[in-house]
């Protein structure tokens, strides 16, 4: 599953360029729910490379 770390600015280009919506709007940051399917289509989409896949 791919996590968003705290260099997240908000933007929200991973969440509209999530194909299955696991991504949501959190106080601080975006968060990655349980229904990521890995893709990284988010990873290659955030312009400030705040998402990495995660263990």
């Amino acid at each position: 599953m791919y996590v968003i770390n705290s260099d997240c600015v908000k933007c929200g280009a991973c969440a509209s360029s999530c194909p299955v919506g696991a991504i949501s709007e959190g106080d601080s940051q975006y968060a990655i729910d349980e229904n990521c399917v890995d893709c990284g289509t988010c990873a290659g989409n955030c312009p400030v490379g705040a998402i990495s896949a995660g263990e």
